[in-house]
């Protein structure tokens, strides 16, 4: 019986083992713009079948399934298998989770995977892929480019990158940034492109249509190689296919495409130190200097303004003014930093500047040093240096510097009429007996405030009461809030179609809800417009409203452009303030 038990326990345990359920993906480490095939592979024919949420990826296309069975030698083998392509949405370790099936009364569920996602890496176009060339004439392009101006500059040169997209027999319908590119060990800053105008071009020898997406302008701050990451982008495509419609026209094909400029080197060479002046703060480009004081001839108790400034174009905002050197005798205070300064494709240009308050302290005269200003001209490849004129100024009056010498002895003498001078005549007391708190108003307002206050809380309180008790009004007021929110939600999807047109949608229902006081068992098409016309709303609105109803469902599965999705926004608003107004 023990032996009989023994092989029962093994032939169940053999059994058990049989069920395999794993999860494959055809890479572990891919770029921003690749695709990613994750196949989940059954021998069972496993039931309840739940899906990992696929953090991190966006399913562009899935579940597909397969099935095969086959008799070899009187042995049975079976196989399922649900497959999808994923997108990457990021860049960093991604976990796909576990995906779960029930056999047997039993849960089996696969291993997580992680997988790497890194930057953008370039693609070469495959004649043979129908997804890069869409059936159609094969010139089909579409190339996303950043065009550095130089790549081998100075440190602190200025260097421009614009982001180009050619295209040329590809319809595109939109885009959205997936990698904004990042300048490390850059000072840079984005030049505004006010509109998107699509202009005649050429790539590679191909005539083809080009945007200009980005500018932005660079000054490298250190030497070596640096490197600018890549600009990635999701773009929806229309691509010619080789099948034609009843009518004999070409039949197109709504895509995604993700495309990417690629990591760019750029080699910055170091500023040479031959002929580096002493004092160099880092100025390059070509400057004028100049020192200005606003007086030369002073009061007693009067004072100057000297402004230092540089002028012209180079990194005006990355390198520091020398500083005046003045004699004791004149107090300088801290500068006041002003920068007029303008960034443009060509670089900065301007003027900088600091305003020093100087007041003198003694009579006589003073000279403030010549001040020297260097920097590198990129034009002569070389240092050049200028030096401002001595300047003088004259304090006419006030105490001389010898008065002012502590060892002079007349300078310690007190007359008789000055050794009470500092003593105050006139005084302000306060009493020493101060009144109680306890009997004061402020005790008593404080005693008697918790009872005055009863009848207002209890006043508050049935407010409260009758509130909740009012179960349509709290209903109504429910609805008319979560109208609001879905209609500021489908605002801040504008740029998603599907989420979009789901808030759209609630925020119509809830309106109704709120204003018709129904549920959503009560939504039908003919309840509703019965229901409006009764009271007293506009047929024509009526009509309206319906059919952006059933657009809200239609196209969240039918390609749309961002204007037709503005353009149902602003639908929606507009019948929804109409109805608010006709509504009695």
């Amino acid at each position: 019986m023990k032996r009989y038990l023994i092989l029962l326990l093994l032939t169940f345990q053999g059994l058990m083992a049989q069920v395999q359920f794993e999860a494959r993906v055809s890479k572990n480490t891919l770029g921003l713009n690749e695709r990613l095939r994750i196949d989940f592979i059954m021998n069972v024919d496993g039931d309840n079948f739940d899906q990992p949420a696929f953090e991190g990826f966006k399913v562009v296309a899935g579940p597909s399934q397969q099935i095969s069975q086959s008799w070899v030698n009187g042995r049975s083998s079976f196989q399922k298998i649900y497959s999808y392509i994923l997108q990457p949405e990021k860049k960093g370790t991604v976990i796909i989770k576990q995906a779960a099936i029930e056999y047997n009364g039993q849960v089996y569920k696969t291993a997580p995977i992680k997988v790497t996602v890194t930057n953008a890496v370039a693609q070469e176009r495959d004649p043979n892929d129908p997804r890069q060339q869409g059936g159609g004439s094969g010139n089909e392009l579409l190339q996303l480019v950043a065009e550095v101006s130089k790549t081998t500059p100075y440190v602190n040169e200025p260097i421009t990158v614009v982001y180009k997209l050619y295209f040329n027999e590809i319809g595109v319908t939109g885009f959205r940034e997936i990698a904004k590119p990042k300048y490390n060990d850059f000072w840079n800053q984005n030049i505004d492109v006010k509109q998107l105008v699509m202009e005649e071009g050429s790539y590679q020898g191909q005539r083809c249509h080009y945007v200009v997406l980005k500018k932005a302008i660079l000054y490298p701050q250190k030497s070596g190689r640096l490197t600018i990451e890549p600009f990635s982008l999701d773009i929806g495509v229309q691509l010619p296919t080789n099948r034609r419609d009843m009518f004999g026209q070409m039949i197109i094909a709504e895509d995604n495409k993700v495309v990417t400029t690629g990591a760019r080197t750029i080699s910055v060479r170091p500023l040479p130190e031959s002929g580096k002046p002493e004092g160099f703060t880092g100025a390059v480009g070509n400057f004028s200097f100049k020192v200005v004081p606003s007086r030369t001839t002073l009061k007693s108790g009067e004072g100057l303004d000297l402004l230092v400034s540089a002028s012209g174009t180079g990194n005006m905002k990355l390198f520091t003014l020398p500083k005046p050197v003045v004699p004791n005798a004149l107090e300088m205070y801290d500068p006041v930093h002003d920068e007029k300064v303008t960034t443009s494709l060509s670089g900065m240009s301007g003027k900088i500047s600091d305003k020093y308050t100087i007041i003198p302290q003694y009579k006589g005269k003073y000279a403030i040093k010549p001040m020297t200003f260097s920097y590198f001209d990129l034009s002569t490849g070389s240092y050049k240096t200028i030096t401002s004129p001595e300047i003088m100024v004259d304090v006419l009056d006030g105490p001389t510097l010898a008065e002012a010498n502590p060892s002079t002895a007349a300078k310690n003498v007190i007359t008789k009429t000055e050794q009470f001078k500092y003593i105050k005549s006139k005084t302000t007391l306060a009493a020493i007996a101060k009144d109680d708190f306890y009997g004061s108003d402020l005790y008593y307002a404080l005693l008697f405030f918790p009872f005055a206050i009863i009848p207002i809380i209890i006043l508050v309180k049935k407010k409260k009461e009758a509130i909740d008790s009012d179960v349509t009004g709290n209903r109504i007021r429910m609805n008319n809030k979560l109208a609001k929110k879905y209609l500021s939600q489908a605002k801040k999807q504008l740029n998603n179609k599907e989420a979009f047109y789901i808030a759209l949608e609630k925020a119509m229902h809830n309106f109704l809800k709120a204003k018709l006081h129904i549920e959503t068992s009560e939504m039908s098409k003919d309840n509703i417009q019965e229901l409006l016309l009764s009271r007293n709303s506009n047929p024509e609105t009526v009509q309206n409203f319906i059919n952006l109803t059933e657009n809200c469902e239609f196209a969240r599965y039918a390609p749309a452009s961002s204007a037709s999705i503005q353009q149902d926004y602003d639908k929606a608003v507009l019948i929804i303030s109409e109805l608010e107004k006709q509504i009695v």
